[in-house]
């Protein structure tokens, strides 16, 4: 009986024994292969570590070391998350710009009605425009129309201090408005001005405000007419640009070198006028308009219509009544 039950409980154990073998070698071949594996991993780090760089195909010039030989590329930057807010990161792209922004030259190679000539060439012209208008021709017969009493008007001013005066008292022109216009073509080329055209903004009844005379009573005005002066008649239906008795008309020619100066006197009497001027000019091939006016407003010069006069005596501390001063 002895014997049966040890023949048994071996004939049980060999099973047990032959699966803890089997796991045992499993392990050592698992372990064998990860060594494997971890040996042909850092080999083939070892081998791509020395590999050119230039395999990755960097920008001409980027990554280069101090011995001469190309780095390899930093890593480029992970993509924001998808689930990230707009705008928030580093990463976020910039906003479109805005429909029509983009660049080019204006129709016509000169600025639109209203756009400033200011001092500098319009994109695609080749003409710079410096346009005065408060400029005289006499202070005796330069008038503006201010709606505030004598008691908070300034005395006249000089005439190179003009456009500030005009400005801090809110002035128009009254009667006519004397424009000076320096034209000086922007590059070494030649530029041919083929006409001065002008053109009306609005055309109301006068300024029903008073009107400052800016020449002192009892002192002599005089004037001559420069050359290159021009007039226009506000009043009219159709004003044009008219030269002056004696005087050459349209075309002229500038250069970077050789600039022209235009004088040119509105007057209005019966309305008051919004108005600009555009000029043609021809360079070559080139052709187009440029506006010309004051900061981007149009000039405005308006009829004195009978308003209360005033006029300051030389010497004196204040506007009197025009015809009072002996």
């Amino acid at each position: 009986m002895s014997t049966s039950r040890t023949k048994c409980r071996s004939s049980r154990r060999r099973p047990r024994a032959a699966a803890l073998a089997g796991i045992a070698a499993v392990v050592v071949a698992g372990t064998i292969g990860a060594v494997a594996l971890t040996a042909h991993l850092t080999s083939r780090d070892a081998d791509v570590r020395d590999r050119p760089a230039a395999a990755a195909s960097p920008a001409p010039g980027a990554g280069k070391r101090a011995d001469g030989r190309t780095a390899s590329p930093a890593p480029s930057a992970p993509s924001p998350s998808a689930s990230a807010p707009a705008g928030a990161g580093a990463g976020t792209s910039a906003p479109p710009a805005p429909s029509g922004s983009g660049s080019g030259p204006a129709s016509g190679s000169g600025s639109a009605p209203g756009a400033p000539a200011g001092d500098g060439a319009v994109s695609g012209s080749p003409v710079r425009v410096t346009a005065q208008p408060y400029t005289w021709e006499s202070p005796c017969g330069q008038h503006y129309l201010i709606e505030k009493p004598p008691s908070e008007v300034g005395p006249p001013p000089l005439e190179r201090d003009a456009p500030a005066w005009v400005a801090a008292s809110r002035a128009v022109s009254a009667g006519e408005q004397y424009v000076t216009l320096t034209l000086q073509g922007s590059g070494k080329e030649t530029v041919v001005l083929d006409g001065l055209t002008v053109r009306t903004v609005g055309k109301h009844a006068p300024l029903a405000w008073n009107d400052y005379a800016m020449g002192y009573p009892g002192v002599g005005c005089g004037a001559g007419v420069p050359t290159r002066s021009f007039t226009v008649a506000l009043d009219a239906a159709r004003p044009a640009v008219v030269p002056a008795p004696d005087q050459p008309d349209f075309p002229f020619k500038v250069s970077e070198s050789e600039p022209e100066v235009f004088y040119v006197k509105a007057d209005a009497s019966k309305y008051d006028v919004s108005w600009y001027l555009e000029l043609s000019w021809s360079s070559g091939s080139r052709h187009g308009t440029l506006t010309i006016d004051h900061n981007g407003k149009p000039f405005r010069t308006s009829g004195l219509g009978g308003r209360p006069g005033y006029e300051f005596p030389l010497g004196g501390d204040g506007w009197v009544k025009a015809g009072t001063t002996s």
